[in-house]
């Protein structure tokens, strides 16, 4: 397995290299909302680590602490890829390793994270690292 670099994206630069890659998960985003929505998510706590092969970026991660009556303080993984070129190679699992590693330190009691119905690859990879299905999601739009 190849070892991966983690670093926390502090500056635009590491946000400008971490862009392509969330963006294969989050298609919508252009360069000016993702910028609008991480100065927003930022205030929130919201941390974006990029994992790194020597200098390339190949994997990212989106993650806040929150605290919830049904899980108490926890890490809520909201993005996490790995650039399609380059999956299936250890990266997502280095990084949610990091972030488990990194939520410890935080003192945290779980990770959570939601996947689409439709991402069943997904689901097996979580799965496999030992993460449970327990509950749907909804949403409800407001437009």
């Amino acid at each position: 397995m190849i070892k991966v670099d983690i670093r926390h994206a502090e500056t635009a630069k590491e946000r400008r290299e971490a862009f392509p890659i969330l963006r294969e998960l989050r298609s919508h985003l252009t360069e000016d909302s993702f910028d609008d929505l991480y100065a927003e998510m930022v205030d929130e706590g919201y941390r974006l680590f990029v994992g790194y092969e020597e200098s390339d970026p190949v994997a990212v991660a989106g993650v806040t602490i929150s605290a919830n009556f049904y899980l108490g303080r926890h890490a809520y993984v909201y993005d996490l890829v790995t650039t399609e070129s380059r999956r299936s190679e250890g990266f997502g699992e280095q990084l949610l390793s990091f972030v488990h590693d990194w939520a410890k330190q935080q003192g945290c009691a779980a990770v959570e994270l939601e996947s689409g119905l439709w991402r069943d690859d997904a689901h097996r990879f979580y799965e496999q690292l030992g993460y449970e299905k327990y509950c749907y999601s909804f949403k409800y739009d407001l437009d």
